[in-house]
């Protein structure tokens, strides 16, 4: 029987009512004890590493959660991370970048009512994890919620409160879980060699979501105190106009400071391709500008901070960000 590592970090699937709401106060221990079903699937040990609200969740703390698997990975068979779901697709896919190469499989769980409600989709979502984490064609960073495995780099919450909160996003299912039993939609190639561990993760990475009517003066401020802005744009990817002459001024002045403006988009499915338009095709040919294509905000945002972590040049940088990690991009053209 597989031994399975369970890492609890809070989130809702761990809270408890408060006077001022729902807030992380199960231990990893006391979530565990509400799925005895557990003991027919995998043997479970428990280790608490944080417990806070997601929205609390920071690189800091994706730092102690790849810390406690890289300690306890040649002791279990596989991790399962219960997590909030407010920046679930975050940690999953920065995981996704700080642990690579992982035969064993890491899933990342949680709930969008507390494990000890009557009414839960909590027990669900982590026996189902357990039973993907005790599989043995499992492997690296996925997400487990409402019967979906997803990819870590390719999840986005889209709903707020259903049980469905999360999409696979341009990239299908990994595989469903029913009545206990996986099906799997895609075959993956088995994972040979070691795991990578990484812990550096830049803070100098920002993001940008244009809006019409934006004022320029916003670029000089995020150019002037990080080294990647994010641009979060409409449709294919351009820029507006009114924001161009600045956009073109702080490119020039910050041009040998080693700083990068990425383009990525506001609409979820289909991704970018800032070629179709002219509002694209004229910053992206003059700045050689890097484009996230398909890939989740969740996964542009986090890798970027990887690589900026990792001390990459502009170059180094751009071939790594269009080198595919965990399925994380499908469509790249550099």
């Amino acid at each position: 029987m597989k031994k399975i590592l369970m890492i609890g970090t809070g989130g809702t699937i761990a809270s408890k009512q408060t006077d001022a709401g729902l807030k992380p106060g199960l231990t990893a221990e006391d979530v565990l004890s509400y799925i005895p079903a557990v003991k027919d699937v995998c043997r479970v040990e428990t280790l608490q590493v944080l417990n806070l609200d997601s929205t609390n969740m920071t690189p800091a703390h994706w730092k102690n959660i790849v810390n406690a698997i890289e300690e306890n990975y040649s002791k279990y068979d596989g991790f399962v991370v219960c997590h909030g779901t407010d920046t679930l697709a975050y940690t999953a896919a920065a995981l996704s970048y700080m642990v690579q190469n992982s035969a064993k499989p890491i899933v990342v769980t949680g709930s969008q009512k507390p494990i000890s409600k009557d009414v839960t989709d909590a027990k669900t979502n982590l026996l189902d994890s357990f039973i993907y984490a005790a599989d043995d064609e499992s492997q690296n960073v996925s997400i487990v919620f409402d019967g979906k495995v997803i990819c870590g780099t390719r999840a986005k919450k889209e709903r707020a409160k259903s049980y469905n909160a999360f999409s696979s996003i341009n990239f299908p299912y990994l595989a469903v879980i029913q009545d206990g039993v996986i099906l799997r939609y895609i075959q993956e190639v088995p994972v040979r060699g070691i795991p990578s561990f990484y812990y550096e993760m830049s803070d100098r990475v920002t993001l940008l979501k244009l809006y019409p009517g934006m004022k320029p003066e916003v670029l000089s401020y995020l150019f002037e105190n990080y080294d990647i802005v994010v641009i979060e744009s409409f449709g294919v990817g351009g820029m507006p106009e009114a924001l161009m002459q600045t956009f073109y001024a702080e490119m020039e002045k910050w041009k040998n400071a080693d700083k990068l403006a990425v383009m990525t988009t506001q609409v979820v499915s289909e991704g970018s391709n800032m070629t179709v338009y002219e509002v694209g095709r004229q910053i992206k040919q003059d700045f050689h500008m890097i484009e996230s294509y398909d890939m989740t905000l969740e996964a542009t945002i986090t890798k970027l901070m990887w690589l900026r972590g990792m001390n990459y040049s502009h170059e180094r940088l751009r071939e790594a960000f269009y080198t595919e990690i965990n399925k994380d991009m499908l469509y790249r053209k550099k």
